[in-house]
């Protein structure tokens, strides 16, 4: 590794007694580290098989997680990974994003008994990255075909999930997505630290593969219009995930240098892939050497710092309106980004953005902060933050992302259908069946539920499936009776 590869980022002083670990904008040693294949078989030694498997019951794919640990800790790795396999579309990526500490680690009894959960992800990571290896990963299994076509709008988690189960079914599956690559926010959102990039495409590769039909760079009510689609196929997915940034209302929060977090992130990744990025070129969207402040406390918060981080930023700082014991990110990530030099700043929200006079639009110099403090529980019990009387501070910046999470884009009026039912959210309307206000259009993933994790996307590509399949049957059925 060479002097120019490796770089110390953050400041010294912002991480008392602790010099900030040394990363590369490519390093992938928390992977490597992670899951070691003998910590990953050891690991899977320690599960206790209790009686009631609280990791399993808090896994929102229920995976059968004491059995397939018990098969890793006996060195029967295929069938641990063909149980694994059979419960989600994408072990291997839950294994690497899902936030274990709050779901199944979270609720290990041993965790319990203060002695360190079993690593469950790092054994789910470890048992399917060796079946790619081993190849004894299968094809997409085709079933005999239907004669009925879907249509699925959304090349995320939850749609490509959907997507393999009715291939399953022998459905003809069309997965329509805005972008030029499948995969949405795995592809676009998370940063190769934690997901590398060939695990996305060889899972879509996979499905193509299988007969699957991808149509990369297609925009519904650009290239086709909601009803188009429906009348091309027999049943409509739509799984566009929610993508709109939460807005700042504050002064200033228009000045160059001021930006939203998928954009960030998404240039970052562009250039991974070696993309032409001028926006990451020219600086706009490139942390390099700035004083970088990161708006937010969520896991796509933690994605800017650390992706600052690598990018070597001069220094990063995260303000979160809440303290360390509310913010809804991992505690796990927080951690890891302390180590790389990120520093919290708690209870402070961004009031103002200074500027300084640059052509038409000025580019910002700093974040005006309030302290906060919290006061009493809101709607959802949780201390609603307040601000503090005793002042705030100005905090320098070249550079600030704003990650304060996504709200649904307002698909009545992109897909030219307005009569698609719609929540005071602008997340879709869907009944038990999980259809919409539309015969033969359902939904699922963050379109439905709002922003969540990759985990319940996957969970709800398969129970929309499941759905959608019962309805493409009795359709079929009804048919038949009336020719």
């Amino acid at each position: 590794m060479t002097d120019t590869m490796l770089k110390f980022v953050g400041r010294p002083q912002a991480y008392p007694g602790k010099r900030p670990a040394p990363v590369r904008a490519d390093d992938f040693r928390e992977i490597a580290e992670r899951y070691a294949p003998p910590a990953a078989e050891d690991q899977a030694g320690r599960c206790s098989q209790c009686g009631v498997p609280y990791c399993s019951v808090h896994c929102p794919l229920h995976n059968h997680i004491p059995d397939w640990l018990r098969l890793t800790a006996e060195g029967r790795l295929r069938e641990a990974y063909e149980l694994s396999n059979s419960t989600s579309t994408m072990p291997e990526i839950c294994g690497r994003i899902c936030p274990q500490d709050r779901l199944c680690e979270g609720n290990c009894v041993i965790e319990f008994t203060g002695h360190g959960a079993v690593t469950i992800g790092s054994v789910e990571k470890f048992i399917t990255d060796t079946a790619w290896e081993e190849g004894w990963v299968e094809p997409v299994t085709v079933g005999p075909a239907r004669g009925q076509s879907v249509g699925v709008i959304g090349a995320g988690p939850a749609g490509l999930s959907a997507a393999e189960y009715l291939r399953n079914h022998g459905y003809d599956v069309h997965v329509y997505d805005r972008y030029d690559r499948a995969g949405g926010l795995l592809t676009y959102g998370i940063p190769g630290f934690k997901l590398e990039k060939h695990v996305v495409t060889r899972r879509v590769e996979r499905l193509k593969q299988g007969g699957i039909v991808f149509h990369e760079s297609f925009e519904v009510g650009r290239d086709a219009n909601l009803d188009e689609l429906r009348q091309r196929h027999d049943a409509v997915l739509i799984a566009t995930g929610v993508y709109k940034p939460r807005a700042i209302k504050a002064p200033g929060v228009g000045s160059q240098g001021v930006v939203d977090a998928l954009d960030f992130l998404t240039a970052s990744n562009r250039k991974s892939f070696g993309d032409a990025v001028p926006a990451f070129d020219d600086g706009s969207l490139n942390a390099e050497g700035k004083h970088v402040v990161v708006i937010g406390g969520g896991d796509t918060a933690m994605d800017c710092v650390r992706t600052a981080v690598r990018q070597g930023a001069a220094s990063v700082k995260c303000l979160y309106r809440r303290d360390r014991a509310n913010m809804p990110g991992s505690q796990r990530e927080v951690a890891n980004a302390e180590e790389e030099g990120v520093e919290f700043v708690w209870l402070t929200a961004p009031e103002a953005f200074a500027a300084a006079a640059e052509a038409t639009v000025g580019r910002v110099t700093s974040v005006k902060a309030s302290r906060m403090r919290l006061g009493a529980p809101d709607a959802s019990g949780r201390r609603a933050p307040e601000v503090d009387p005793e002042g705030g501070f100005d905090v320098p910046a070249d550079l600030v992302i704003k990650a304060l999470g996504f709200d649904a884009e307002d698909l009545p009026t992109m897909f030219g259908t307005p009569e698609l039912g719609v929540t005071r959210w602008g997340t879709l309307l869907v009944g038990k069946t999980l259809m919409t206000s539309l015969d033969g259009v359902f939904a699922a993933g963050d379109i439905v539920r709002g922003a969540s994790l990759v985990v319940w996307a996957i969970r709800d590509g398969r129970d929309v499936s499941a759905a959608m399949h019962k309805w493409l049957k009795a359709k079929a059925a009804s048919e038949r009776v009336a020719a």
